[in-house]
């Protein structure tokens, strides 16, 4: 159902931490313009966690407003809460979604028979198809091989992909092994990319692509055409800002490096998150140098 880079939207906001939505419009245009294959809006990149639902939804509509279908968006919607969850993914219907991107319930730590009845609940009545976003290192909960298999195999119109943060690569294997080649298995690890796609994943959620569309949007199309000495040179060029991103704490790095692509864009950031540091920032603009952006 999706492929491609896929880039996990930061969201604008000015220097009092207010959503500017006319910077958000114009990096959407851009994305597009650039070759990215789908969106996704207020994921943990777009600081979803310092969004209210109000303000969670009306961003999704924007998104969606502003890709005119031209390209599916994503839009984040987990909650370690069952029930809000639930009413997450009615409000990204409503907001004009074509699918949404759930975490497994984090800080309360379910088990995996926890994991597999949250997902159960939400697929009784799940008004869009729905991305698995399996990332340990955030949520404290992990989707193992088997619960995925598990619940995508009891809903299969439902879970339609995962975007697997897990940073253990063997697991494309195993799930293609139990699912087919067919089930749409998307990274969320940019430097792991390559890896991922060369054991059978189709795409990335990426933060890198927020910085550097066009050539994220190459990388992918050399993996899908089975170019691997191209999809090399550009893993090789993009890796040092892969990096680089997560030098300090996500997003402040990539929200530095806006500024740096695209001068006007407003990096405010909403507390607990911070700028980074002055090492980190060193260490973005060293890499943006060396992927010639």
């Amino acid at each position: 159902m999706f492929s491609g880079s896929i880039p996990a939207l930061v969201t604008p906001f000015d220097s009092a931490g207010a959503f500017d939505e006319s910077a958000y419009r114009d990096l959407i245009e851009w994305q597009v313009a650039e070759g990215s294959s789908a969106l996704v809006p207020c994921g943990t990149t777009g600081e979803a966690a310092t969004l209210t639902q109000a303000e969670q939804f009306a961003i999704v509509r924007i998104c969606v407003d502003q890709a005119r279908g031209r390209v599916p968006v994503i839009a984040g919607a987990g909650s370690n809460d069952t029930r809000v969850a639930a009413a997450n993914l009615r409000a990204a219907k409503e907001a004009g979604a074509d699918a949404a991107l759930m975490v497994p319930p984090y800080y309360n730590r379910p088990s995996q028979e926890g994991i597999f009845r949250h997902f159960e609940a939400l697929a009784q009545d799940a008004p869009l198809p729905i991305v698995l976003y399996n990332v340990p290192a955030r949520t404290v909960t992990d989707i193992l091989p088997d619960t995925l298999v598990r619940i995508v195999t009891a809903f299969p119109h439902v879970f339609v992909a995962v975007k697997d943060a897990s940073g253990v690569l063997q697991r494309v294997s195993q799930h293609r092994a139990a699912l087919g080649a067919n089930f749409c298995q998307l990274s969320g690890n940019d430097d792991l990319a390559l890896a991922y796609n060369a054991t059978g994943g189709v795409g990335c959620i990426s933060v890198t692509a927020n910085v550097a569309p066009r050539l994220s949007a190459a990388f992918q199309r050399a993996c899908a055409a089975g170019n691997a000495a191209a999809a090399l040179v550009l893993h090789d060029r993009l890796f040092p800002l892969h990096v680089a991103l997560f030098s300090d704490a996500s997003p402040g790095p990539v929200k530095y490096a806006m500024t740096r692509v695209r001068p006007d864009f407003p990096a405010g950031l909403r507390l607990p998150m911070t700028w980074p540091s002055e090492a980190s920032r060193q260490a973005i603009d060293a890499a943006l140098a060396h992927a010639g952006l």
